[in-house]
């Protein structure tokens, strides 16, 4: 009887999810005997986090239980932390030390954010990057909240204002309002070295961006960084000293540190480059997928660190792992559109179009669209129904999001 072959997927976030539930579409649809190929999730928690709402005040939606996703299509899931890769020998390693052989590889271990080694950051900072993160912070406020009014303790720093900089700061003040209550008036300010906030998002966003951060009361502080953190709040790198009670680093992300393990050259932010098919130059039998992979979107732009590209890149990975373990065609990913939607709280949001970030849509019409991708676009069928599961996986691109829908 000829041996279980064993695709292992390492990862459960949109890239990991996705590359499995797609290795097991392409299963079914080649007809493969059950039991000839196995397919195998590891990642270090029991979930899928739909981690982008991070910086939601309700995050009870954000946790998806693998075992309702994976099982039902036949995926088999090893909670445990990955720590090494050894391409050559084809095997990964486990935090206890188990070492586990693959015939193909999916690397879907996604990014973290990057925290340099700043006084008090680890000990006082805290982050949205995952969901125990978030539920920590929100905590954090709670307790701040129970030792009685005081301005400091309701003023929060968000340092970073990139994408997740300006939506943990837009929803910081109704968050704070709700645990102090009416009589204590929350303070939010967000800093950051470029000389304007939202520098990723280009010149059509600055000005809706800015006007947004002015009605939520959020105070902008930018052209400095920070050189310290402790839990009375930041000393600046002018010198200056906010207090705060709250300080929330939103700084930059960066690929795990495992892709460095497959021996290629990784670019700035620690990924590993890809073909048009996933699969990691230079190295057989791996592919990579989400934030952990440089992938080409078309001739001049490659992935960036998303859901938007890690969904697709998923799908398309778990799609060519299996042709390329029994010989079938490939399909290439290439996406030819390219959307940002930034939620502004109470201010709405901001759409934009291209690379160059073109504004196309604003205010509520623009929230109605990010609580439409947030709420229902970016999550897997919760059925737990198999043909359904595989429906979702298939290896095609979504249109762009509507307008207001």
């Amino acid at each position: 009887m000829p041996r279980t072959q064993r695709v292992v997927v390492l990862g459960a976030g949109f890239a990991g999810l996705w590359a499995a539930l797609g290795a097991a579409r392409r299963l079914d649809e080649l007809e493969v005997p059950q039991g000839a190929v196995d397919v195998t999730v590891i990642s270090a928690q029991p979930f899928h986090d739909i981690r982008v709402r991070n910086y939601e005040a309700d995050l009870s939606p954000c946790r998806l239980p693998l075992q309702k996703l994976l099982e039902p299509a036949g995926v088999g899931h090893i909670t445990a932390k990955v720590t090494g890769i050894d391409a050559s020998a084809a095997t990964v390693r486990l935090a206890d030390g188990t070492t586990l052989d693959y015939d193909r590889l999916v690397v879907a271990l996604g990014s973290a954010v990057a925290k340099p080694d700043l006084p008090g950051l680890a000990q006082c900072g805290y982050d949205v990057d995952t969901y125990d993160g978030a539920t920590k912070l929100h905590t954090h406020i709670r307790d701040l909240a129970r030792r009685g009014p005081d301005p400091a303790a309701a003023t929060a720093v968000v340092v970073g204002a990139g994408l997740t900089g300006i939506e943990v700061a837009s929803e910081l003040p109704s968050m704070l309002s709700e645990a102090f209550g009416p009589d204590v008036t929350p303070r939010v300010i967000v800093v950051d070295r470029n000389p304007h906030v939202g520098s990723d998002m280009g010149e059509s966003a600055r000005p809706v961006i800015e006007d947004a951060l002015a009605r939520n009361n959020i105070e902008t502080v930018t052209g400095v960084g920070v050189s310290a953190v402790d839990r009375h709040g930041v000393t600046l790198s002018t010198g200056e000293v906010v207090p705060a009670g709250t300080v929330v680093w939103c700084a930059g992300m960066r690929a795990s540190p495992l892709a460095a393990q497959l021996g290629v050259p990784c670019d700035r932010l620690g990924r590993v480059p890809v073909d048009d098919y996933l699969r990691v130059e230079g190295v057989a039998g791996v592919f990579a997928a989400g934030d952990v992979a440089a992938a080409r979107m078309d001739d001049e732009h490659l992935s960036v660190m998303s859901c938007q590209h890690g969904r697709p890149m998923g799908r398309y990975a778990g799609y060519n792992v299996i042709g390329d373990l029994l010989g079938a065609p490939l399909l290439p990913l290439r996406i030819p559109w390219y959307v940002t939607v930034l939620d502004l709280g109470p201010a709405g949001a901001v759409y934009t179009e291209g690379w160059d970030r073109r504004v196309v849509s604003t205010g509520a019409d623009a929230k109605a669209t990010k609580m439409t991708i947030n709420r229902r676009r970016i999550y897997p069928p919760l059925t737990g129904d198999r043909v359904a599961l595989l429906a979702a996986a298939a290896a095609q691109l979504q249109s762009a999001p509507a307008y207001g829908h």
